[in-house]
């Protein structure tokens, strides 16, 4: 009988922490409403579409910046601001402290291994747009120093990168006519995607 008796104690001592639970929080949020405070918190404002074209290049290359860039000189760039993570040979480089190293900054390489059962991730085998690489790169890259590339660095490098996945020839020059005619290895390897979109 006594272990009984405790067991009860003990399961309406929980259910008193709970009721209180519930009662501070809803004195707490009628506080915080009787102050003024909103009952929902939206953070910042719905992009438009003049903020998108400013950061985002779209597949067709809409808003690529004027200025070009071949492999010569961004090979210059590359080793300046890129092989220190992606490595001399474009394969990566192997224990960086703190982010993603070795086969995961590979850039070349891995053609057709997508649908195998150990896929190659790379610029080669996977991104269906050279326009990608482009928007990537400068709104991400180089890692320290994101958005410190200048356009015709960027075309400059981009250029270096398709060329050594032999995607380009090293004599190509990219601008922003050329850049989104390049043809990339996997540009069909996708499928549409039926769901509806959730979070518009």
């Amino acid at each position: 009988m006594c272990t009984r008796l405790v067991d009860r104690v003990a399961s309406l001592q929980w259910v008193w922490m709970l009721v209180a639970v519930v009662i501070f929080v809803a004195v707490a949020h009628n506080i915080a409403y009787a102050q003024g405070y909103p009952t929902k918190l939206e953070f910042g404002t719905p992009a438009t579409e003049q903020d998108i074209a400013a950061i985002a290049i779209p597949a067709d290359g809409t808003g690529l910046p004027a200025g070009s860039g071949d492999y010569t000189k961004g090979k210059a760039v590359y080793e300046a601001a890129c092989a220190a993570c992606h490595g001399a040979d474009l394969m990566g480089v192997a224990g960086l402290p703190n982010m993603p190293a070795g086969a995961q900054l590979r850039l070349i390489g891995g053609r057709g291994t997508l649908a195998s059962k150990n896929p190659v991730m790379t610029v080669e085998s996977c991104w269906p747009y050279a326009t990608t690489l482009f928007d990537y790169i400068r709104r991400a890259m180089p890692f320290a120093s994101p958005g410190s590339l200048t356009a015709d660095e960027i075309y400059a490098v981009s250029a270096y990168i398709l060329a050594e996945a032999k995607i380009i020839d090293k004599s190509m020059l990219l601008d922003a006519k050329t850049l989104p005619l390049i043809e990339m290895p996997n540009r069909n390897g996708f499928i549409p995607d039926p769901r509806p979109e959730m979070f518009k």
